[in-house]
């Protein structure tokens, strides 16, 4: 088995009387985009600068990339990108990330080339020449996205990596972010959790400094153990449905108009397979039908585990 790029065990952190982290447990798969997800205060930045080394645990047992953190046995295999990164406001976009590349150690030729081809990630090659204190929120926040890519470390934080952009660069740095998914590993922090659900493997429930739940997104939001039916105002057959599907979970939402309909999948019955039988009951009963779907949102089950 394949040693987790990132993993917490009984993770604690106190500032004084206040404990940021309380028994963090954690499990990030190498290759996997990792959704970290809580509220402000929850002790995600926390959580990041124990993995990067700036902040030792008091207790616990923290694993990055098969040892301990370290500062300099990170160098160039992991790099962060805090939610408010800052730039040398005098230098151009093309020499700050030239300098930041030329510290991991390569060549002035290597470091421009490598400028140049993060900034291609997050389509900025046009402002390579640009002064960094010239550009606007959401440049600032793309080149911070292309210097987390230098080097092209294994492990990449990201915290609220497309905060601020507009839909169609922050549609493109998803796209960017998905698109190196088994390459390395990326653990993204956000608070747009559709977003999260879009491009995620995996997910972590952080909240009071301790994790509620993790583990795959399709099963947290119980894609292969759950499916819903959304009715059109008419008949609400639901004590049918329930009674011609057997051993199966039936909630019907009223004020929605969502039957949701929980079961344990096996080798002969798959989601659709459920679906289908939900369907032909529904019909047969006269209901009307608007829309179908599989499990619920992360959102859904965000709100539910933090209930």
């Amino acid at each position: 088995m394949t040693a987790p790029a990132l993993a917490l065990a009984a993770v604690h952190k106190r500032f004084g009387a206040v404990h940021a982290l309380r028994g963090v447990d954690l499990r990030v798969p190498r290759g996997s985009i990792f959704a970290l997800i809580g509220p402000n205060g929850a002790g995600k930045t926390t959580l990041f600068s124990v993995v990067c080394g700036f902040l030792r645990a008091d207790q616990g047992t923290v694993t990055v990339l098969d040892g301990p953190p370290d500062v300099m046995r990170f160098k160039g295999r992991l790099a962060a990108l805090p939610q408010d990164a800052m730039l040398g406001r005098e230098l151009t976009v093309r020499e700050h990330l030239t300098f930041l590349a030329r510290l991991q150690g390569m060549s002035p030729e290597t470091a421009r080339r490598e400028a140049d081809r993060v900034l291609a990630i997050v389509d900025l090659g046009e402002l390579a020449g640009r002064r960094a204190g010239t550009l606007s929120h959401g440049q600032v926040k793309r080149v911070g996205v292309a210097q987390a890519f230098l080097g092209d470390p294994e492990l990449i934080l990201l915290d609220e990596p497309t905060a601020g952009l507009d839909p169609r660069h922050a549609h493109d740095l998803r796209e960017a972010i998905r698109g190196h998914r088994g390459q390395r590993t990326i653990v993204v922090s956000s608070h747009n959790l559709q977003e999260l659900e879009a491009i995620c493997d995996e997910a972590a429930f952080i909240e009071q400094g301790q994790t509620l739940e993790a583990g795959a997104v399709s099963a947290l939001t119980a894609q292969d153990a759950e499916v819903f039916v959304v009715l059109a105002p008419g008949p609400e057959p639901i004590a049918e449905v329930r009674a011609h599907l057997g051993d199966v979970a039936v909630e019907w939402e009223p004020q929605r108009r969502v039957l949701r309909v929980s079961f344990q999948p096996g080798p002969n019955r798959a989601a659709e397979d459920v679906i289908a039988a939900v369907l032909r009951e529904l019909l047969a009963q006269g209901a009307r039908i608007s829309g179908v779907g599989k499990g619920r949102s992360l959102e859904q089950r965000y709100l539910e585990a933090t209930r």
